[in-house]
């Protein structure tokens, strides 16, 4: 297995965080030589600036955390962090429209995202924790229609929800490896032994606050 560090997106989405917090983030970030970072779209400037002279990726949300905003909306929004410096794009679901079993409505916004992507990789979080095994199947299903790069479990943000769940990870896995697409498992990864569970399960990327512990444990 690749190091564990090289799986982690060290992610700070929390409304509170001050540039402090993230300037800290930047610096982990770099000295344990994660793959990427995770921030908010305002913040993605800031971390260009830190992160400038190193391989760390810069991730940013878009739609976040409901996925509810307009199409028009979240492919501004994407063609704004990419010019601000942006490598990859975690894009929400619209989760009404997924319940609702829209199909023509996903796969359309799903491509309109990604072609504002351009050549960067573009992440669909699908929200686990609001759906059922069928619905999961279907949002992976829609995610390769509309020509997306990765599936993502979580936004982290569904109160009481649990995030990744290693059963979730299996089953989009097995729904997306034949179409080349990946997984990113995201939400209350928290410890090592729960990291090397995603990647069995078939994670390739991590989110998480708690990158430092994971490889510290």
């Amino acid at each position: 297995m690749e190091k564990l560090n090289k799986y982690i997106e060290h992610t700070l989405l929390k409304q509170d965080a001050s540039e402090k917090d993230l300037i800290k983030l930047f610096e982990e970030a770099k000295e344990n030589e994660f793959l990427g970072v995770c921030v908010n779209p305002c913040y993605v400037k800031l971390a260009k600036e830190h992160l400038k002279d190193s391989n760390v990726k810069i991730v940013t949300v878009i739609g976040f955390p409901l996925g509810a905003n307009t199409t028009e909306v979240k492919v501004f929004e994407t063609q704004k962090a990419i010019s601000d410096g942006a490598d990859e794009i975690d894009m929400v679901i619209n989760g009404t429209k997924l319940k609702d079993n829209d199909k023509d409505f996903i796969v359309s916004e799903i491509k309109a995202i990604k072609q504002a992507c351009d050549r960067h990789n573009l992440k669909v979080i699908i929200e686990t924790d609001l759906l059922n095994k069928e619905e999961i199947v279907r949002a992976c299903e829609y995610s390769v229609l509309g020509g997306a790069d990765f599936v993502k479990t979580s936004t982290g943000f569904v109160k009481g929800g649990v995030g990744a769940k290693v059963e979730d990870v299996k089953l989009m896995h097995e729904t997306v490896r034949n179409a080349g697409l990946q997984v990113k498992a995201s939400g209350g990864i928290r410890d090592r032994q729960t990291a090397l569970d995603m990647i069995e399960a078939g994670a390739v990327r991590l989110g998480t606050s708690s990158g430092v512990k994971i490889i510290n444990d």
